[in-house]
């Protein structure tokens, strides 16, 4: 069950990491640009379910509170 679950949140954070890049990118905005591409990239060295959903929430939070 670890596994599966590691597997969806990995993906519904890559989607939402897509949606911030693709953002970031027509926008040329940093803040999202980048927290689209960490979102992309830190599931594959997370394997704790607890810690993917809790580094994701705080990626996605991100480029609301930083702004540049």
């Amino acid at each position: 069950m670890n596994s599966e679950a590691i597997m969806l949140w990995s993906v519904l954070f890559s989607g939402i990491g897509l949606g911030f890049f693709m953002y970031g990118k027509k926008q040329r905005a940093v803040v999202p640009l980048f927290t689209g591409v960490a979102l992309f990239v830190y599931p594959y060295f997370i394997s704790s379910v607890a810690m993917l959903i809790i580094i994701g929430v705080i990626l996605i939070a991100l480029p609301y509170f930083v702004r540049i």
